[in-house]
């Protein structure tokens, strides 16, 4: 019990901008998990992500339009093409050895092997790996609201039972006080009710204290003021024993191993041959006619194929790589299986453990109940001292508190085992 009671405090990680619920009466335990989903500051990385992701397809898009460039140069040769053989009726003047060009450039895809198709594949990927593990870092926000909620639940039993004691306590009492009034009991009995009474009401206002660190702690999580006397209803957990694990770490392995195959379809792009429609454009001296010695305008157009064979000789080894990256994510999806799986069956054993304990305490609070009743009479007939009558309603009370305990530990084994198997 004791680990279920320690709860660590220092969660430096909270952001406080939400609207507050400090109206709200009761909160249950399914309305908690949403609302510190919703408002942990993971969750903003949700959009920017997805920004990313549409910035990137929007420029991997733009190769499909056609692109254009334009360059220039300015060059002196050492020799020009000359024409030395006599030509009656022709004189050929040779071009200048300084040469001036400005080219223009248009340049339209016409197939590219699926290099952007696959790339924007890709890229749509690592927007399903990334919000997925924000997924499962969201999910995994439930088990520290599991020991808050099951912590306060806790402290909220403890206080319903001292009322219970306070009670009893009372009563001895004021069969105590009739007896001293009558001079027939001695005022250190009394006394000595009256300081475990005390005691008692010392006792609930340590558990109110840390019922309300509890709480605070919650609100943080929430990011929800909450008033201190907030109910928390008890969570009811239909256990069901999962045919399969739904956590959301087997989805993030899926997508995982998805972009793995992407990255081979790459690969196979990559090193196929490429074509795209061009038409180029200039001005320079001389133009496509180098007779004509002179500035002039020009132009080609046609079909441009090319076919790069460098990567053919890495891509045995690139698709080797990936196939040994799939390994280790099948290598990790079936440790966690494993480790799950192992969890799963010691939450089980804990469930059905508690579960014959809980049967059993409540045949010992029947019987301390009656041998209580019975010590009650005894002390109002003076029959046993108020030590012994104190010793009975502790030991009740010890008993119910055992009770209380083996109850919220089934509960948080209850919950442990649904939110391990995916199903909370």
């Amino acid at each position: 019990m004791k680990s279920l009671l320690i709860i660590i405090f220092n969660f430096q990680f909270l952001i406080f901008n939400f609207p507050s619920l400090a109206q709200q009466q009761s909160l249950s335990l399914q309305q908690a998990y949403d609302l510190a989903q919703k408002n942990y500051p993971l969750i903003k990385q949700r959009e920017l992500i997805k920004q990313t992701t549409g910035l990137t397809i929007d420029n991997l898009n733009k190769g499909y339009l056609p692109q254009f460039s334009l360059g220039g140069q300015a060059t002196y040769q050492s020799e020009v093409t000359t024409i030395e053989v006599p030509i009656p009726g022709f004189k050929f003047n040779p071009p200048s050895k300084d040469q001036y060009k400005v080219l223009a450039d248009l340049s339209q895809v016409i197939y590219d092997g699926g290099m952007i198709k696959q790339q924007k594949n890709i890229q749509k990927m690592n927007e399903d790996v990334d919000q997925q593990k924000i997924e499962v870092d969201l999910y995994n926000i439930k088990d520290r609201i599991n020991q808050l909620f099951l912590g306060a639940i806790y402290f909220d039993e403890q206080l319903k039972q001292i009322d219970l004691v306070k009670a009893d306590l009372n009563d001895g009492i004021k069969k105590v006080q009739a007896q001293v009034n009558n001079g027939v009991a001695l005022r250190s009995n009394l006394n000595l009710l009256q300081a475990q009474l005390l005691s008692t009401e010392q006792r609930g206002i340590e558990l109110k204290a840390s019922r309300k660190g509890l709480i605070d702690v919650l609100s943080l999580f929430i990011n929800q003021p909450l008033p201190e006397n907030i109910q928390l209803d008890m969570p009811v957990v239909a256990v069901i024993i999962p045919g399969d694990i739904q956590r959301p770490e087997l989805k993030l392995f899926s997508y995982q191993d998805q972009l793995l195959n992407s990255q081979t379809k790459l690969i196979d792009a990559k090193n196929l041959p490429k074509t795209n429609f061009f038409v180029e454009g200039g001005y320079g001296k001389p133009g496509l006619n180098f007779l004509k010695n002179q500035f002039d305008f020009f132009y080609t157009t046609g079909v441009r194929f090319n076919w790069f064979f460098g990567g053919l000789y890495t891509q045995k080894r690139e698709k080797k790589l990936i196939d040994v990256n799939k390994k280790i994510v099948d290598i990790q999806k079936e440790t966690f299986l494993l480790n799950t799986n192992t969890v799963l069956k010691q939450q089980e054993s804990e469930i059905n453990k508690y579960q014959q304990l809980i049967s059993t305490d409540q045949q010992i609070i029947d019987l301390r109940a009656k041998v209580k009743e019975a010590a009650k009479a005894q002390l109002e007939n003076s029959v046993i001292t108020t030590n012994d009558y104190l010793q009975e309603v502790n030991a009740e009370d010890q008993a119910r508190q055992n009770l209380i305990i083996h109850q919220i530990q089934l509960l948080q084994a209850q919950i442990n085992y649904m939110t391990l198997a995916g199903k909370q």
